[in-house]
């Protein structure tokens, strides 16, 4: 990623030409998860970042008023990134819904207030595609997020999500407060989560290819009928596009972040049998929930307003996160053995 300088406003531009390009410290918030990571390593070859700010969840619980406040009173950021978030596959929300409403809420809402009154200079919201309603027209405009529920499975995350999007437009209402709204569609990619009790179906689908080919079965199980269509978005572009959105965005409605394609679960799963070399059959279990019928993204304003498009074809990240698994896999083996 080539090294940009941000246009945070006229006196970061009148900073810029005296020399001082470089001074601002960027606070993320989950910088240590899947996305967060890659959002850091992005931001570190950034020309605007005099440091990254990336602490754990033991230091900051953002459930807790107070360590929010001491969070900023420790860190002084001038920008926040929050990303951090309970996430989850379709049998994490459903096993576990006020968890991801309460838990996603309070770190959000919390988040963000404390930002304003310590005087951040930005903030920027990453939400979740789990906001649009259940039966949002395809692709899905920025403009259709209120026209109804979300998906039930996964309703109480989006919905926490979503009044990300509510706090930040009155906060820019009422106190001027710099704070944007992004919704990243599906993602994958190397460090994604691969535990089967949470993962989301790109990396649950690649652990049991290699889970049935090391133990020598010949089938694996789906869940649904594989008709549910994703659009998938590989995570170093996603976190490209926070970069720029954070770097270049200032306006109060919200932006997707995707790659504007849509495949179905069942030819998801033949491809990535196919790059993982498993050789046996897919079972459906059609007696489980497939989740929302249809996910796909309009993309036209992320790259109208910051000049985001994505880049990586998806079969080219699958292959890359494929084999990161696969090394990642070896590592583990190599140290349990």
């Amino acid at each position: 990623m080539r090294a940009r300088r941000a246009v945070f406003g006229v006196a970061d531009e009148q900073a810029g030409k005296e020399g001082q390009v470089g001074d601002k410290r960027v606070l993320a918030t989950g910088g240590a998860g899947f996305l967060g990571s890659h959002v850091v390593d992005q931001l570190r070859e950034t020309a605007w970042c005099s440091e990254v700010l990336a602490p754990r969840s033991r230091e900051y619980d953002l459930r807790n008023r107070d360590d929010v406040q001491r969070m900023y009173e420790d860190l002084r950021p001038d920008i926040v990134i929050h990303i951090a978030g309970v996430v989850g596959g379709i049998g994490a929300n459903r096993e576990n819904p006020g968890l991801f409403f309460y838990d996603n809420l309070m770190m959000g809402v919390q988040t963000m207030h404390y930002a304003y009154l310590n005087g951040v200079k930005k903030f920027v919201a990453i939400g979740t595609i789990c906001a649009y309603p259940k039966f949002t027209p395809v692709p899905f405009r920025e403009d259709n997020l209120w026209d109804g529920y979300p998906e039930e499975t996964n309703a109480p995350y989006g919905l926490a999500k979503k009044m990300l999007l509510v706090q930040a437009q009155a906060y820019r209402q009422q106190y001027g407060f710099s704070a944007i709204y992004l919704l990243p569609v599906n993602l994958y990619g190397p460090r994604d989560n691969f535990d089967p009790a949470s993962s989301h179906v790109i990396p649950a689908l690649i652990k049991k290819c290699f889970d049935a080919m090391e133990s020598g079965v010949d089938e694996i199980e789906v869940w649904g009928d594989g008709t549910p269509t994703r659009e998938f978005l590989y995570v170093e572009d996603c976190a490209e596009a926070i970069v720029l959105a954070t770097e270049k965005y200032d306006k109060p409605d919200p932006v997707n972040i995707g790659a504007g394609f849509e495949i179905s679960i069942k030819d998801l799963a033949d491809l990535i049998v196919e790059l993982t070399g498993f050789e046996g059959r897919i079972a459906w279990d059609i007696s489980k929930p497939g989740g929302q019928p249809r996910r796909c993204l309009q993309v036209g304003r992320a790259e109208q307003e910051f000049g985001f498009r994505a880049q990586t074809s998806f079969e080219e990240g699958l292959r890359r996160t494929i084999e990161w698994y696969r090394t990642y896999r070896r590592g583990n083996e190599s140290r349990n053995g």
